[in-house]
């Protein structure tokens, strides 16, 4: 791998009576964090991204990423960042999540984190996570909004909790949380089928990005992603007439409330 650096989790704790090492830290422990880590790096998309190489060494627990420098440098920047500000309702949605994941266990099993970032063979400490830190995002951001989807239904079902799969160009394949009732009533074939999903989903009120993990269906839409470019003339050609003896701008003022007045 070309132009690469290094990131490194440091774990410091303890289970009992017994300090961390490689060895007396489970797997399950490890799994969950190279998931959390693989967000921090690449937040807006697991698709195509470089590649993530680990390994796992002594000095208590010391987990050590390499990939893409770019992506290393970027990282560090946000981590300073974080830790200037003690801040992370600015950070990419899946970033802030896999950081209060790592706070939470910080809380749970008195743990300290420490993110460091090796670039050239120069390392520093970026960022500390432990008990007495809040890594956590402001939750009045995150607001119950309508949304409106649009894509291929691939999957509806679900022998616990009902739910769609559709899959979009914007945000790739979402699931989304489905009433069974609603399903049941439906006696079309809905698969392999283009659709608009009218949706309650969390959404942050600052940036407008959508927590898809919390996406409601309110009702499927029928959807047709066709352009008829000569409908569309037609309807601002006979729309035009109603404006020629329309001022625009003063129009434009009234419904802003005349701010400028």
């Amino acid at each position: 791998m070309d132009k690469t650096g290094k990131i490194e989790i440091r774990v410091i704790g303890a289970k009992g009576n017994i300090s961390l090492t490689p060895d007396s830290y489970d797997i399950k422990e490890i799994a969950e964090l190279l998931l959390n880590v693989e967000s921090l790096l690449y937040p807006t998309t697991k698709k195509d991204r470089p590649l993530i190489s680990y390994n796992i060494e002594e000095g208590s627990v010391r987990h050590v990423f390499k990939t893409g420098l770019q992506a290393i440098i970027g990282f560090g920047a946000v981590m300073g960042q974080v830790s200037a500000t003690s801040n992370i309702d600015f950070l990419e949605l899946r970033s802030a999540k896999a950081l209060e994941y790592i706070q939470n266990l910080a809380y749970q099993k008195n743990y300290q984190f420490e993110f460091s970032t090796y670039v050239n063979d120069q390392s520093s400490v970026l960022l500390e996570v432990t008990p007495k830190t809040r890594f956590v995002r402001t939750e009045n951001l995150w607001l119950e909004a309508e949304v409106y989807l649009y894509g291929t239904l691939t999957n509806a079902g679900g022998k616990g909790k009902a739910n769609i799969h559709l899959d979009t160009s914007e945000f790739g394949s979402l699931t989304v949380q489905t009433d069974k009732a609603y399903l049941e009533g439906l006696e079309e074939n809905l698969l392999y089928k283009q659709f608009g999903v009218r949706a309650l989903a969390l959404q942050n009120a600052e940036t407008g990005e959508i927590d898809k993990t919390t996406l409601k269906m309110i009702e499927l839409i029928d959807y047709e992603s066709s352009f008829d470019k000569d409908y569309l003339d037609a309807k601002i050609s006979n729309a035009s007439k109603n404006w020629l003896d329309e001022n625009t701008e003063n129009w434009l003022n009234d419904l802003r409330g005349d701010y400028d007045a």
